[in-house]
C-alpha cells in the first residue's frame, strides 16, 4: 500500500474496565501490542477498495463493523500476513494466533488510548480532540490534534473506532462496541471510558476503524477477551426486560 499503516508498539500493562449494567469491574493485564498510530484515512480505504478518495487525509467513515473486519484482512492479504478472521456468512470468528491485522480488543484500545492518563482524557479536550464543540460538520484531518504519550493521534472525537469486542450480549444480542467519541459529540461522551455500540451492519458518518496487530497463543481468548465470556455474558435468568434482544432470536 501506498498509504502505509504506521504502527505504535504498546507495552504490557493493565487497564480496569466497567461494566455498568452489572455494576462490576475488572482487572485486564496485557500483552504487548501494536496499534496504528492514526484511524484508516480515506486515501487507504480507497486504495484497498480500488476507488478515489475525495478527503484523503480525513479519517474513513461511514464503515460497517463487518466491513471493518473485512478490511483488516485485505490489509493482511496486501502484507502477506496471516489474515486474522474467518467468515462463515455473517458470523465471525478471530483466529488470535494469525500475526494480521485487526480490530483491538476493548482493553487494548482503551489502554492504548489513556497511555497512562487516569482522567476521561490524556490532554485538555479542546486540544486533544475534534468535538461538537470545534462547530465542525465532517471528520477532520488526522493528526491536527495533540497526541497522547504513545504517539497516537485522534483517538478521542473525530471518528468513532470500532473494538472486537461484544457490547453487552445480554441486551444488544450482537451489537459491537465501538470507542473514542466523534465530532459531532459533546465533551461528556468523547472520554477514554466510554463505550457505544451498534449491529454489525450499521454504518454511520462517525464511526471508523483502527488497526492493530499482536497474536496470541490461546484459542479463543486474547486481551480481555474470550469466547466462553461472551457465551456466559449472553444468559438471561428469568424474564426478558422491556427492549431486549437475547442472542439468538
Amino acid at each position: 500500500m501506498t498509504g502505509d499503516i504506521e504502527l505504535a508498539r504498546i507495552s504490557e500493562g493493565s487497564v480496569t474496565l466497567h461494566d455498568a449494567r452489572r455494576k462490576m469491574q475488572r482487572v485486564v493485564e496485557l500483552a504487548e501490542f501494536e496499534i496504528g498510530v492514526y484511524p484508516i484515512t480515506e486515501e487507504q480505504l480507497a486504495e484497498i477498495l480500488g476507488i478515489s478518495a475525495r478527503n484523503p487525509r480525513h479519517p474513513a467513515g461511514d464503515v460497517s463493523w463487518l466491513r471493518a473486519v473485512r478490511i483488516c484482512n485485505a490489509v493482511s492479504d496486501w502484507e502477506g500476513l496471516d489474515p486474522a478472521y474467518r467468515f462463515d456468512g455473517e458470523d465471525v470468528t478471530w483466529d488470535v494466533t494469525a500475526d494480521g491485522y485487526r480490530l483491538p480488543t476493548e482493553a487494548e484500545w482503551e489502554f492504548a488510548c489513556r497511555a497512562g492518563s487516569t482522567g476521561p482524557h490524556y490532554a485538555p479536550l479542546t486540544d486533544a480532540a475534534w468535538t461538537s464543540a470545534d462547530g465542525v460538520n465532517t471528520p477532520q484531518p488526522v493528526g491536527l490534534k495533540l497526541p497522547n504519550l504513545n504517539g497516537l493521534f485522534d483517538t478521542l472525537g473525530n471518528v468513532w473506532e470500532w473494538c472486537w469486542d461484544l457490547l453487552d450480549p445480554a441486551r444488544y444480542d450482537d451489537y459491537r462496541v465501538f470507542r473514542g467519541g466523534g465530532f459531532a459529540d459533546d465533551a461528556w461522551s468523547v472520554r477514554a471510558s466510554v463505550r457505544r455500540g451498534g449491529a454489525p451492519r450499521m454504518h454511520h458518518e462517525d464511526v471508523g476503524l483502527r488497526l492493530a496487530r499482536g497474536a496470541f497463543d490461546t484459542p479463543g481468548e486474547a486481551q480481555g477477551w474470550s469466547a466462553r465470556a461472551d457465551r456466559e455474558r449472553a444468559l438471561i435468568d428469568g424474564a426478558l426486560p422491556s427492549g431486549w434482544t437475547p442472542r439468538g432470536q
